[in-house]
């Protein structure tokens, strides 16, 4: 059984719950890893767990039936993700992709189930987490319609500052121009070239291996 102190650093949301919610939750995860480009599931799976990055980071979408990938959004650690999927109790409608090694800490339905009739600061937590999310996809959709490359980019690593859905993030993230471009549905290579453009607007600053952001409003905002 995790340490109490390891599920509050881990999961933002346990910190609502009272001492009883706490070691039930603490009772039903379990931790795995997975490297680099493994599947964590895959579309159509039945994945029965809800699930946080502890360390890592990874990728949500899809693969058409033409082969064509189509990325969700980026999953890095303190986010936790899924619920609707354990909610509905149905196979899973999307991929998700270890983009490096990632450790992940997964609640069995059991578990989910039990808070969710039981505890009213998680429901609290899940109905936020849900309202960020829907809002997430609906600007997703907004992005890949009217926006150019370097815009969908920084609507894209915006998202990943999110505080609701990544909690305990700082203006700094550890991520790869590779990593971005595969986030962001473009080649490393354009990638580089909309990163450059943002760091000389004076919207980001590149670094060995991260990004910090210094405005994140504008990029949230970029190319309106």
């Amino acid at each position: 059984m995790i340490a109490a102190d390891y599920l509050k650093h881990i999961a933002a949301w346990s910190r609502e719950l009272n001492e009883r919610e706490t070691e039930v939750a603490r009772a039903g995860i379990v931790e795995k890893s997975y490297r680099a480009d493994e599947f964590i599931f895959m579309r159509g799976d039945r994945f029965d767990y809800w699930t946080g990055i502890v360390t890592g980071l990874a990728r949500m979408g899809i693969v058409s039936r033409g082969g064509k990938a189509t990325s969700f959004t980026g999953l890095t650690a303190g986010a936790w993700f899924g619920e609707g999927t354990v909610l509905k109790n149905e196979p899973r409608r999307y991929d998700v992709v270890a983009l490096r090694d990632t450790r992940l800490a997964m609640m069995d339905r059991g578990t989910f189930m039990w808070l969710f009739e039981n505890s009213v600061g998680f429901n609290r937590f899940l109905v936020g987490q849900l309202n960020e999310r829907l809002g997430q996809f609906i600007a997703l959709l907004e992005y890949g319609r009217t926006l150019d490359a370097t815009a969908r980019l920084a609507r894209g690593l915006a998202s990943l500052f999110n505080p609701i859905l990544y909690p305990d993030l700082t203006r700094h993230l550890e991520i790869t121009q590779e990593e971005i471009g595969a986030l962001s549905g473009i080649s490393r290579q354009n990638a580089n070239q909309c990163l450059k453009k943002l760091e000389q607007e004076g919207l980001l600053r590149l670094e060995y291996g991260g990004v910090t952001i210094l405005d994140l409003e504008r990029l949230r905002h970029y190319g309106e």
